[in-house]
This record gives C-alpha cells, structure tokens and sequence, in this order.
C-alpha cells in the first residue's frame, strides 16, 4: 500500500496531475469535528515528515500521520486504514 507522503509526492511531480485539484483532510484537534482539509493550491511544500499550509497567518506544517484522507477532483483516492 502507497503511503499518504508518497502518493502526495506522486501528485506533486506527476505532469499527469494538477496539484490544484488536490485535498488533504486532516486532524486538527480544536477544529470542528478535530478536523480540517487544505486544497491542493495552499499546499506550499512537501517535507520528509510533515507538508506546509500557506494561510492569512503564515506557513503550518502538518505531519503525515494526522492526514486521514486524500481526495483528487472530489474523488478519494487514499484513506487512513481503519
């Protein structure tokens, strides 16, 4: 099974995917439901064990093992196994 990182990596590079169309749910505890998602477009960077969230506020590093769910045009394409 394809790790979250490496298929983030694939979707990065790949010319076969526009990173825009990316989403990332992740936990995010204190949110609603400890949940948040970051779109593809304010993913700045992919770092060995955490990716980088532009907002109004700076630059958050999320690690790897809180992503829950990774969605390409809507469609899940990766979930944490239960």
């Amino acid at each position: 099974m394809r790790t979250s990182h490496a298929l983030l990596l694939r979707m990065w590079h790949d010319p076969a995917f526009d990173f825009v169309h990316v989403s990332v749910e992740y936990v995010n505890r204190g949110a609603p439901d400890d949940r948040s998602s970051a779109d593809g477009g304010n993913i700045v960077h992919l770092d060995r064990d955490y990716f980088e969230v532009a907002s109004a506020t700076g630059e958050t590093p999320i690690p790897y093992h809180r992503i829950l769910r990774i969605l390409y045009k809507g469609i899940p394409v990766w979930e944490r196994p239960s």
